[in-house]
């Protein structure tokens, strides 16, 4: 297995697309700093699956897509895919070839790809896993892995190691098993605190499921007994239907009837009173004919009178006829003288008549006056038996309204009565009810305060919690951060120690003597070792004591000699030796007023801290050395003073006696005075350390046992509020059927209450209507009263008034005749005087013509005396005709008297009728109310099979038990199975079928807990299993790369030895790896001692460990020799090249002794500004060519 190919398009400074073909053995990606040649390095990262940032160099993953230059636009994709030849099925997957695609687009999403198909980052890592190529792996190493395997801690290079021993898939395998372990482990307490709150609901839940059970089988039996009792009492009920409905039917029909013979009597008498009308009109025309004729019959007899005055006086004109012509002058005279006569006469009789007409007329007046009362009588007459008629027709209607009206006041008390029944009866429900929710809202109440109380306990824990997290998390941290620092002065103190004890910084002949310390118990040590400075004068003092510090101390002089000696036989140098027996008067200081002058400190010697035996020793090296602040103020005294003091400033500036300053910068830190000083100070830092670190395990500790405690509190505050939360659920719940029992039951006291308002309102209206009615009757009987009172009065008046009437007529007729008598006399008596004058006239002219007169009055004689006859006859026939008319008028009156009579009885048999009628009426709205409440009850009996059982009439048929026939029985078990039902209280119907649900449940989680109890023990099984294999694998693994680690190590610095260690007091899985390198002629040295060249040269002779004892298939480098000098770069390119034997290496480097081992070169340039390209050169081909 090997790399083919690199393709990339898009990616950082790759604009274009590039494809980097590889072969076996070194390929080299050379070119000049910032042409984008790590770019490569991070690529395959990337495509590897790399998700932290910071390794690809970023500060998004968007960074990773061409961001455009001057001259080109940004790219929208980023696209990098890597091909590998997998003949040899070094990878677990079916394919020859395999290619690893990545693409990410600007809008943030991205994809991986095998072999050009959609796949996950796990499926990528999964292919990978112990081949050592991986974003962990060791076949992609930059600067940064090398200075983490340096720098890094000792737990942090496990990666590489475990990758290395190839226990990464089971480490990932152990933390995918501990993962389920941890989840099946909450899974399992999940299971339990269900089970456990199951378990506690099987009990209840089962007593109330067989308490809904018998509820169930009381039901059915009530079920059972109210479908029969309704089935009988429907029956029952449609029996008395039908019985009322058939006398209903009886009592409509006879009211129909009667309602037709009212109508008839109504039409026979509006028939009579017609005719009683037509004959009041005869009756008034034969009285006016009867004095007509009266009046014609005067007249005629008063014309025949004058017929007779005429017929004899033209007689008497006859007579005279003969003599008339002798005796004109005569008759002149005596027509004169009766015309005299006459007219005296006639103005007698015209006042007569005068006198006569005006009492006639005044007779005729009073007569008109009588017929007027009289007709003005029958019309009151009239409307007074009309408005009866009325009053009777409305009393009728009057009496049916009071019966209609009685009937619905009594079937509205009787709705009423059973209303306020049902009302009391669902006010003290309601009363209940109210109690009942009251109870289970307080209750309810009761649970939601327990909820908060847990809620705010929880919230409470959690956030302690949280806070303990935190502070564990800083503890942890601290804990973290105080070790390192631990470990790092510790390492600082080890290492200063070491230092110390082998005398680093001193002369040979120094360190010699020194090792021979033990042997010889005369010497003290160098002047470093007994005296002790304030850091801040260590400068000064060490510049004082110049090469005096490493000056050997003795008890006397003869320790100085045999060190002498010593230093002589083994030629190991010279040293001073400062005997304390022979420095017993060291000199005084001869200036001792300049420690006025300014800036001075004071003595050297009175700056240190010493023993006493030791002080003349300070005295002789420091006694005459003063220490001045700086060296302006030294260079000042010194001019005073001639030059002749030796003075030394803090910053180490030396001024001897003569002019002389020494001065400048130390070549390096080694600082030999204060080395014990800092071995103390790390001595007690260490100590420091290690206390916090005590304490910080220990406050730990007590924080986890703290944070254990509150979990277990809070586990118990979830299980607790768990079970108040079910608590309130059935709290709720039970509040919620109450209320809606009691909203339902509001609903039907609303109904009720509007009911009995609306019967309120009815028998009220009910009332006012019927006092209304009544007061009607009252006016209506006492209207009838009046007015037959008026009719008797009127009636009596009118008989007055006839009488009267008769009476008028019979005077104003006889005033006629008598006015006609003195007409006819009156014109008698102005006929003779006409005739008188006439004949005056005519006697001298007229003589001749007497004869013709006397012919014409005989003629006229003959015809008057016929008038006569004819007169008569006419005044014969009007007696006939007036005795006709009388009759007839007696004949109409008895008619009409008859009819009358018959009228009066039209009113008793309507009255009779209607009576008839109001009790016709009042029976059929009483039977109809009668069937609607039976109609009723049954509709009643239908809703309520339909309410309570759902059934309808026909289903209830077919339950009926023909052995049910007894009702009262019937109903006094049906009282004992409601009591019965009663007496079981509140029954949770659906218990039985969540009893059923909740078993179901129990049972499926039963088995679920062995389950997961099986299945812990068997990842508990499996982990321990790959802990052990684990442990056994890298310890093999880690004890080979420890001895080709030294192998490589020797090989690449010429010597030496490479050491790895695993820190102990802790398990080998999660154990730090410490490095520690012993250079060829050195000491074994920690890692954080070495050179940058070798520490780099270290960590590439760990990682070619790492390849020889499992190679990874290929292997890219990103500059890891660069901190290497020429020579070593050549021993890594000489031992790169011995590696691709079995690795594949890809190099980026700029190191020449590199690429000169290279087989092939690709060239990354940036000609473009911001854009990368690619120039390759084959090396292998170019040399066989040569």
């Amino acid at each position: 297995m090997y790399l083919k190919s690199i393709e990339i398009h898009g990616f950082k400074s790759f604009a274009n697309k590039i494809v980097l073909q590889f072969h076996n053995g070194i390929t080299g990606i050379v070119g000049p700093n910032g042409s984008g040649k790590s770019n490569v390095a991070d690529a395959v990262r990337w495509v590897l699956g790399e998700q932290r940032i910071k390794q690809l160099r970023g500060a998004s993953m968007q960074d990773v897509i061409f961001s455009g230059t001057e001259l080109r636009k940004p790219m929208g994709y980023a696209y990098v895919a890597i091909t590998f030849d997998n003949s040899d099925h070094h990878m677990a997957i079916d394919y020859d070839e395999v290619t690893v695609a990545r693409r990410i687009y600007r809008s943030g999403e991205s994809e991986y790809l095998l072999n050009g198909t959609p796949c996950r980052l796990k499926d990528v890592n999964e292919l990978f896993y112990d081949t050592g190529i991986g974003k962990e792996g060791y076949s992609i190493i930059g600067q940064g892995q090398i200075d983490k395997i340096l720098s890094g801690k000792p737990e942090e290079r496990r990666e590489l190691f475990d990758e290395a021993a190839g226990i990464v898939k089971f480490k990932k395998r152990k933390v995918a098993a501990q993962k389920k372990l941890e989840d099946e482990k909450q899974n399992l307490v999940r299971v339990n605190d269900i089970l456990s709150e199951l378990e506690k609901q099987v009990g209840p839940l089962e007593k109330q499921s067989e308490k809904a059970k018998i509820y169930l089988k009381k039901k059915e039996e009530l079920k059972t007994l109210d479908v029969n009792l309704f089935l009988l009492e429907n029956l029952h009920l449609q029996e008395q239907l039908s019985a009322v409905t058939g006398k209903y039917q009886i009592a409509s029909d006879d009211l129909a009837e009667t309602s037709k013979r009212y109508e008839q009597i109504r039409e026979e008498y509006e028939k009579v009173q017609e005719e009683i009308e037509q004959l009041d009109a005869t009756i008034l025309q034969e009285r006016n004919t009867i004095t007509d004729t009266s009046v014609m019959r005067g007249k005629l007899e008063g014309e025949i009178n004058v017929l007779k005055e005429q017929i004899k006086s033209a007689q008497s004109n006859e007579e005279h006829f003969l003599s008339r012509q002798q005796a004109i002058q005569k008759e002149i005279d005596d027509r004169k003288l009766d015309k005299k006569g006459i007219l005296k006469d006639k103005s007698v009789i015209d006042e007569q008549v005068a006198e006569i007409e005006k009492t006639r007329n005044e007779a005729k007046e009073k007569l008109l006056t009588v017929q007027k009362a009289i007709e003005e009588l029958n019309n009151q007459i009239e409307s007074g038996k009309n408005t009866i008629i009325d009053a009777l027709n409305a009393r009728a209607t009057i009496k049916s309204k009071l019966g209609r009206y009685d009937s619905m006041t009594e079937q509205i008390n009787i709705r009423k009565s059973e209303l306020t029944s049902r009302i009391l009866r669902v006010k003290s429900d309601e009363a209940q009810q109210e109690a009942v929710i009251k109870s289970l809202e307080e209750e309810f109440e009761k649970i939601n305060e327990q909820i908060r109380a847990l809620n705010d306990s929880q919230q409470s824990k959690e956030e302690k919690l949280a806070l303990i997290r935190e502070e564990l998390s800083k503890k942890d941290q601290l804990l973290r951060d105080t070790q390192v620092n631990y470990h790092q002065e510790k390492s600082k103190l080890e290492a200063l120690t070491n230092l110390t004890e082998r005398y680093e910084g001193y002369g040979g002949s120094v360190k010699k003597v020194m090792e021979r310390k033990e042997q010889e118990k005369g010497i003290v040590g160098v002047v470093a070792d007994i005296i002790k400075v304030d850091k801040k004068y260590e400068t000064a003092i060490e510049t004082a004591l110049g090469g005096n510090i490493q000056n050997i101390v003795t008890d006397d002089e003869e320790t100085a000699k045999r060190m002498i000696r010593f230093l002589k036989d083994t030629r190991s140098g010279r040293a001073t030796f400062l005997p304390l027996t022979s420095i017993t008067k060291p000199q005084e200081f001869k200036n001792p007023e300049s420690l006025k002058e300014k800036g001075v400190i004071g003595m050297a010697d009175e700056l240190v801290h010493i023993d006493a035996k030791y002080k003349n020793v300070a005295k002789a090296m420091l006694g005459r050395i003063v220490v001045v602040d700086n060296v302006d103020n030294a260079v000042k005294i010194a001019r005073k003073f001639d030059y002749g003091i030796r003075m030394v400033t803090l910053e180490g500036e030396l001024l001897v006696p003569g002019g002389a300053i020494s001065g400048g910068a130390f070549k390096n830190n080694s600082n030999l005075l204060g080395r014990r000083r800092e071995i103390e100070e790390l001595n007690e830092k260490v100590k420091k350390y290690l206390k916090q670190v005590d304490e910080l395990l220990e406050d730990i500790e007590k924080t986890k046992q703290e944070r254990n405690q509150l979990r277990l509190s809070l586990e118990e505050d979830k299980a607790a509020l768990q079970k108040k939360f079910i608590e309130q659920n059935t709290a709720r719940l039970n509040v919620i059927k109450a209320e809606e029992r009691k909203n339902e039951a509001s609903e039907g006291s609303m109904e009720l209450k509007n009911e009995e308002r609306e019967i309120e309102t009815q028998i009220q209206e009910i009332n006012r209507s019927k006092q209304e009615i009544q007061q009607e009757l009252q006016d209506s009987e006492q209207l009838e009263k009046n007015v037959e009172q008026q009719i008797k009065g009127f009636t009596a008046e009118l008989e007055e008034k006839r009488k009267e009437e008769s009476e008028q007529s019979v005077h104003v007729s006889e005033w006629d005749v008598e006015v006609e008598k003195m007409l006819q006399q009156q014109n008698f008596h102005q006929q003779n005087v006409d005739r008188i004058d006439g004949e005056i006239e005519r006697l001298s002219s007229e003589l001749q013509e007497v004869l013709d007169s006397l012919k014409e009055s005989t003629e006229a004689v003959e015809l008057k005396r016929n008038s006569i006859t004819e007169i008569e006859k006419t005044i014969e026939a009007s007696h006939t005709t007036k005795s006709d008319t009388e009759t007839k008028l007696k004949d109409d009156i008895a008619h009409k008297e008859e009819l009358s009579a018959k009228q009066k009885n039209f009113f008793t048999d309507r009255e009779s009728l209607a009576e008839k009628m109001t009790g016709l009426d009042k029976e059929v709205y009483r039977l109809n109310s009668q069937k609607e409440r039976i109609q009723e009850n049954i509709e009643n009996q239908i809703n309520y099979m339909w309410d309570e059982y759902e059934i309808t009439l026909s289903d209830a048929s077919s339950m009926r038990d023909e052995t049910m026939t007894d009702l009262s029985a019937m109903k006094k078990e049906t009282g004992s199975l409601k009591d019965q039902i009663k007496k079981l209280g509140d029954v949770n119907v659906n218990a039985i079928e969540d009893y059923k649900n909740l078993m179901e449940r129990y049972t499926f989680l039963k088995t679920q807990h062995d389950d997961l109890v099986e299945a812990e023990k068997t990842l508990e099984g499996i982990i321990v299993e790959l802990d052990t294999a684990m442990r056994k694998q890298f310890e093999e693994k880690f004890a080979e790369i420890s001895r080709e680690f030294d192998k490589v190590f020797k090989e690449l610095f010429g010597g030496g030895k490479g050491t790895l260690e695993l820190m102990e007091d802790e398990d080998i899985l999660e154990a730090g790896i410490r490095i520690i390198a012993q250079p060829p002629g050195k000491k074994l040295q920690n890692m954080m001692q070495l050179s940058g060249g070798e520490k780099a040269l270290t960590a590439i002779a760990l990682l070619f460990a790492i390849q020889n004892l499992k190679p990874s298939p290929f292997c890219l480098l990103d500059e890891i020799e660069a901190a290497l000098d020429e020579n070593n770069v050549t021993r890594f390119a000489k031992y790169l090249h011995k590696l691709t034997k079995n690795t594949q290496f890809i190099v980026i480097t700029h190191r020449r002794g590199t690429m000169e081992k290279a087989d092939r070169l690709y060239g990354i340039t940036m000609q473009e500004k911001g854009v990368s390209t690619l120039v390759s050169v084959n090396l292998i081909d170019k040399e066989l060519s040569e």
